[in-house]
């Protein structure tokens, strides 16, 4: 059988190019690396800051989407297809929406005028927190439901015809049969999160040591404060090399479509 098809041969030309577009700028990005100062660029006290803000807040995010997003992914995958179209389409709109309409909506919740502005959230840690959540869900939910769906039910039927409970049937079948997925879902969502921008930068503020993330660093950096460009580099290399892990893990935990 003949896996590659029989597209055209001239179709290779535009498919380098756009490839291309995706890697050179990469490839600029690490040669302004300053590999002397590497080192102390990235342990240097406000990259240090950042990077462990992003990484506890990204860790704490993810910990969030996994709370909601898991059973969220499970009533989808396990709805009549009209509700889960519906519920499905609802969980991708913070995916097409600039990450700064999302910020706008934060802070018409939270903020001090918002529905819930005396909660004193906006320009603080949980605001970051908060805002990785709302961007980095749909990331979580709908890998999970992917992985359900594909599961299917049969499995699920016929423990409940042995008399195992519905709690059972969740531990002992369903979330194991749909492992991959959530672990897949699990590293992109954290990924999102500790690259997140427009919704921290309007939501919670740039605050050095309290929302001050990666992305934010670097943004700063290239705008003439906190940290130096060259640790701002470092800190683009950090998230590079991180992006880079997260496809690997997560192709690892994704068998082969072709696979036996």
């Amino acid at each position: 059988m003949n896996a590659r098809g029989y597209i055209p041969r001239w179709l290779a030309v535009p498919a380098a190019a756009g490839l291309l577009f995706l890697l050179v700028p990469l490839t600029a990005l690490v040669a302004r690396v300053q590999w002397s100062t590497l080192w102390s660029d990235v342990t240097s006290e406000a990259a240090r800051s950042a990077l462990v803000l992003s990484l506890a807040t990204g860790a704490a995010a993810t910990l969030v989407c996994a709370g909601v997003g898991i059973p969220l992914a499970l009533l989808i995958a396990r709805s009549s297809p009209r509700v889960a179209a519906v519920l499905r389409a609802l969980v991708t709109v913070p995916l097409v929406l600039p990450p700064m309409v999302g910020g706008v909506a934060l802070l018409y919740l939270f903020g001090r005028n918002g529905w819930f502005g005396g909660l004193g959230l906006p320009f603080t840690t949980v605001a970051v927190v908060l805002a990785q959540v709302f961007v980095a869900l749909p990331f979580l939910v709908l890998a999970v439901e992917g992985a359900l769906r594909s599961t299917g039910v049969e499995i699920e039927r016929a423990a409940a015809s042995l008399g195992a409970s519905r709690g059972t049937i969740l531990r002992r079948v369903t979330l194991p049969l749909a492992a991959p997925g959530i672990v897949a879902g699990v590293v992109l969502c954290f990924a999102r999160a500790i690259g997140e921008f427009g919704a921290t930068a309007l939501f919670a503020g740039n605050r050095p040591g309290v929302t001050q993330t990666m992305p934010l660093a670097i943004y700063t950096a290239f705008n003439g404060g906190g940290v130096g460009q060259g640790t701002a580099v470092a800190l683009a290399l950090m998230l590079l090399v991180a992006a880079i892990a997260v496809l690997l893990l997560v192709r690892g935990w994704r068998p082969s479509v072709g696979a036996a």
